[in-house]
């Protein structure tokens, strides 16, 4: 059933209001060859139980779903509780709009509230926003809100960083004139080459951006890093896509970082071909830190009655719609996914946050031992820490291949590295979570053998 608000009346006075005597003028400045003409070649109409049975049949075809996936590389498949999704579907969230008006907002101001603490104990750092699109438009933003606070425009990225965040702050910074961004590889270790990323550091750099954990796995301590970066008069900025690494390594904050952003997904929803995500962001308590932090703020206050309260703070709706003066212009939290992520972790708490990570790494270096134990397969960072995630070099053949084979006996093997960088195309990258099972992880390390044997 349609659903066209607007009457023939309401048509008509809004073409007289524009200057248009019919709505195919507002189509005018598109040209004919560009326009589709004819009606669309639409299957008839089905009922409801005739479409729902459609659409069954359609994703029976969907193959994904059966795989034994050990795919990470950014988006992590953990355990989400059908609890989650079913306190999102309450009316107060579903139905929620932008919380400009606290006096009938409180609940989505205290989710959002609620929210921004998490992430502040996550990263170690005391200022959270109401969170930004996914990882990476949070990377770009970090960038930009380094940019400002020390009015240099210079940003110094390491490869460590996960190719997307990188892309996507690469594009924030292209065909300007006053900004520059500049890519320094990671080192053999996998780890942020900290002689490398300190030569590229001049007097015009306002920040430089690490991964942690690194994209491809290792773990790194930041803190000789840190003291080369602020020795320059920088910022360190520090970006994390697996938000349960937090759980047992030491925060951001607490090794020295400036600005920590990173990607809520694993917490607060399944892997969906690619999305959606949530961009987490703090940064240490500085009021001009605070006044440049981009997206929304949450505050707790208390009313006229002295009633605990919250309301967005620091910025007005129009500071996010004044293109040439907002911190950014991404006017709107990601809401929905935001909430998620503060339900999921108010239902595992401080312990079973904890007690998941230990599974996941657990089981992670169970497998890697494992898999190194097989002739075809050695280290590809050797000494490196890691959390959840590890990449192994292929002896002979290439990731891809290995990749292609195992998919044929139902699958992911992890990520052929060589799809983002060439020198690389012998490394697979893995990502065990607890989702994982003993006969999954023997599973892997038994078609790996058989692979590497016919390679």
């Amino acid at each position: 059933m349609r659903y066209l608000p607007h009457t023939p009346e309401d048509v008509s006075a809004m073409l007289d209001a524009i200057g248009q005597s019919s709505l195919d003028g507002l189509f005018e400045s598109i040209p004919e060859v560009a326009r589709f003409s004819g009606a669309l070649a639409l299957e008839p109409a089905l009922g409801e139980a005739a479409l729902m049975r459609h659409l069954r049949d359609l994703a029976g075809k969907n193959t994904g779903a059966s795989l034994l996936s050990f795919l990470g590389a950014g988006m992590y498949a953990h355990h989400i509780p059908p609890a989650v999704d079913q306190l999102l579907l309450r009316s107060e969230f579903y139905t929620s709009y932008t919380p400009y008006q606290p006096e009938v907002a409180q609940g989505t101001l205290q989710a959002i509230w609620e929210y921004q603490t998490i992430v502040s104990e996550l990263f170690g750092l005391p200022l959270s926003n109401a969170s930004l699109y996914d990882g990476a438009s949070a990377t770009a933003e970090a960038a930009l809100m380094a940019c400002r606070l020390s009015k240099r425009g210079k940003i110094v990225l390491c490869q460590s960083v996960h190719p997307d965040y990188r892309a996507v702050t690469l594009t924030y910074f292209a065909g300007r004139d006053d900004m520059t961004c500049v890519q320094v590889p990671f080192g053999d270790d996998g780890l942020p080459d900290v002689a490398a990323l300190s030569t590229a550091i001049d007097a015009d750099t306002a920040g430089v951006i690490v991964g942690y954990p690194s994209f491809v796995g290792p773990l790194a301590d930041l803190r000789p890093l840190a003291k080369a970066v602020h020795d320059r008069g920088s910022l360190l900025i520090t970006a994390t896509s697996e938000p349960y690494a937090l759980a047992l390594a030491e925060s951001p904050g607490a090794l020295g970082a400036d600005i920590a952003v990173g990607e809520g997904q694993a917490i607060a929803c399944p892997p969906q071909f690619g999305g959606p995500g949530v961009g987490l962001f703090a940064c240490r308590d500085d009021r001009q830190f605070l006044q440049q932090m981009p997206g929304r703020i949450c505050g707790e206050t208390v009313d006229s009655n002295g009633e605990r309260g919250f309301v967005l703070t620091l910025s007005t709706r129009e500071q996010h719609i004044r293109r040439e003066r907002a911190t950014s212009n991404i006017c709107t939290n990601q809401g929905l996914l935001a909430l998620s992520l503060a339900i999921r972790m108010s239902i595992l708490g401080k312990t079973g946050f904890i007690e998941t990570a230990k599974q996941c790494l657990a089981k992670a270096h169970y497998l890697r031992a494992r898999i190194l134990e097989l002739p075809g397969y050695v280290p590809a960072f050797e000494a490196a820490p890691f959390f959840n995630e590890f990449a192994v070099r292929v002896r002979s053949g290439s990731a891809a291949s290995i990749c292609r084979k195992l998919e044929t006996e139902g699958m992911l093997a992890g990520f052929d590295l060589g799809r983002v960088d060439g020198k690389l195309a012998d490394r697979l990258l893995i990502a065990v979570t607890e989702e994982h099972r003993r006969e999954d992880l023997d599973r892997l390390v038994t078609a790996l053998s058989h692979a590497a044997d016919g390679a």
